[in-house]
């Protein structure tokens, strides 16, 4: 799956491949007809620039090699006009020597004059070489030259060839260009050619069937689809057919899927067709209502009408129609954007499912909390009934005590009362003699007399 984040609001949605691919394929062609168009002006400049600077170039090394064959043939005149200046004086010399030998040898002899002649033969020999060494320079330099413009034609017609070449590069971009824009142009009419032979053959697929074929066949079209992808994208989803009307009206097909055992994604799917040719033509809103009320029947999330019905409004033609503000959490799609809302809304719920599982756990220990508060408050209740009767009992102890405490002060002050009498029986015992007792009866105390006598006899005797 592919996100795509929204630039407006930032919220991030998720796309299968399909949904993206289309995407991608029409930002791509609007990208690559901007971009072939700038392509092809920086192409134009670049082929512009190169073309000024290679005849700024030419226009250098022309007046370069003018200026230097200007300077060589400044200096080639300069060494001239020296030669021809020597030659000059030598020739001046010359003459005056002659002049002289000819004064001074006419008063000599013929052998001197002779000896003059051969002087005068060097001299012009002399003179001859000067003159070819002239021939030669002249020659030479007229040969620099030569190279000198042969070296700047060549280089000239090097810089034309590769001023030739880049246009042959600039012209094989172009011809590029040309060939990806005519492929590009291909590929659209051939996909135009598709759609139109697609939209021939569901027209006359839609000839050939009754109105209830077509709906059936539209309904088959996405059950279809959905299997195609059944195992790879959606293994623990179901998707049958609503074929509960108990409570009078039914939906197409509903979509559910459960994580963890717990449901995170529901939608009621509902699929119109209509034949071009009926006479009563429907429009998508006249089943919004029934379709809402299918969606709630059967407890889903989400509403979905699949329809090809109103295929000239180009507000359902250019993709999901959000149509919440009639209905809650309702969309229109046509039949090839099926897939993609299965997708959008299953992963936008996956995303939420996370947060539902939190919330969840925190609605558990919230739940706990309240039954922990609720045992709490039976132990409290319990525990004060429960010292309530254990106050009772222990007042009731203490009461006892109480009173046996006071039957054990009687019986302790009946005990004191009866040790004083004791005490004063002991002190009356204590005071108890013989004499005392036999003070009326003389002959008892004869007796008691008699026996002391006799205890005393014995014991002197021993």
């Amino acid at each position: 799956m592919r996100e795509i984040k929204c630039p407006n609001c930032g919220q991030v949605f998720q796309v299968d491949e399909t949904g993206y691919a289309q995407i991608v394929q029409q930002v791509r062609d609007q990208e690559f007809e901007t971009e072939l168009k700038r392509r092809q002006r920086e192409l134009e400049e670049k082929k512009e620039s190169d073309i000024t600077i290679a005849r700024m170039e030419q226009e250098k090394i022309h007046n370069e090699a003018l200026s230097q064959k200007d300077s060589e043939l400044a200096e080639k005149d300069r060494l001239i006009e020296q030669l021809k200046s020597q030659i000059s004086g030598s020739e001046t010399e010359k003459r005056l020597a002659v002049n002289e030998a000819v004064q001074v040898k006419e008063k000599e002899n013929d052998s001197a004059i002779a000896a003059k002649n051969d002087e005068i033969a060097a001299k012009n020999s002399e003179i001859e070489r000067l003159k070819a060494q002239i021939a030669a320079a002249e020659t030479e330099k007229k040969l620099a030259v030569t190279e000198a413009v042969q070296a700047k034609e060549k280089e000239l017609s090097d810089k034309a060839t590769e001023i030739t070449e880049l246009k042959g590069r600039l012209s094989s971009k172009e011809t590029e260009s040309q060939l990806k824009e005519q492929s590009l142009k291909e590929k659209h009419a051939a996909e135009l050619r598709i759609k139109d032979e697609q939209i021939e053959y569901y027209k006359d697929f839609k000839a050939k069937q009754s109105t209830k074929m077509i709906g059936e066949s539209l309904e088959q079209h996405c059950l279809t689809q959905f299997n195609q992808l059944r195992m790879t994208a959606f293994p623990n989803a179901y998707f049958e057919k609503d074929n509960d009307a108990r409570t009078g009206s039914k939906g197409d097909f509903i979509f559910r899927e459960s994580a963890d055992g717990a449901e995170f994604i529901s939608i009621m799917f509902e699929m119109k067709n209509e034949m071009d040719e009926t006479a009563t033509k429907h429009k998508n809103e006249d089943f919004f209502k029934e379709l809402d009320k299918d969606r709630n029947e059967k407890k889903c999330e989400y509403a979905v009408l699949v329809s090809l019905l109103e295929s000239d409004n180009e507000l359902y033609n250019n993709g999901i129609v959000d149509v919440s503000y009639r209905y809650p959490k309702m969309f229109v799609i046509r039949p090839q954007f099926f897939i993609p809302i299965i997708s959008l809304l299953r992963n936008a719920a996956l995303n939420s499912l996370e947060y539902q599982k939190k919330l969840i756990a925190v609605q558990n220990q919230q739940l706990d909390l309240y039954h922990f508060e609720e045992n709490l408050a039976a132990f409290k209740s319990g525990f004060a009934e429960s010292f309530r009767k254990a106050s009772d009992r222990f007042d009731d102890a203490i009461r006892g005590i109480d009173n046996t405490i006071t039957a054990l002060t009687k019986i302790r002050e009946n005990l004191v009362k009866s040790e004083n009498h004791l005490n004063t029986a002991n002190n009356k015992l204590e005071d108890v003699s013989i004499k005392r007792l036999t003070r009326n009866a003389p002959s008892v105390r004869t007796m008691f007399d008699e026996i002391r006598a006799e205890a005393a006899d014995s014991e002197d005797g021993e």
